[in-house]
């Protein structure tokens, strides 16, 4: 999909010298890719924290599950 958007020029040179990237497009996709994968982190790492995955140190339930 085509979509026309104004992009300031030294944040699109410094996004693709930090990701090592060549053309705006790549640059773009590159950029938002990177900030849904730090947005998942963080979830995960609140829902971590939170004791959410409690059960991720339950060596019992290990065993069950590789049985």
């Amino acid at each position: 999909m085509r979509t026309v958007v104004d992009i300031d020029e030294s944040s699109l040179r410094e996004a693709s010298a930090a990701l090592g990237t060549t053309t705006k497009v790549e640059t773009v996709n590159r950029a938002l890719a990177e900030v849904a994968a730090l947005a998942a982190r963080r979830r995960d790492l609140a829902r971590l924290i939170s004791g959410e995955l409690s059960a991720l140190g339950d060596e019992e339930l290990y065993r069950e599950a590789w049985r």
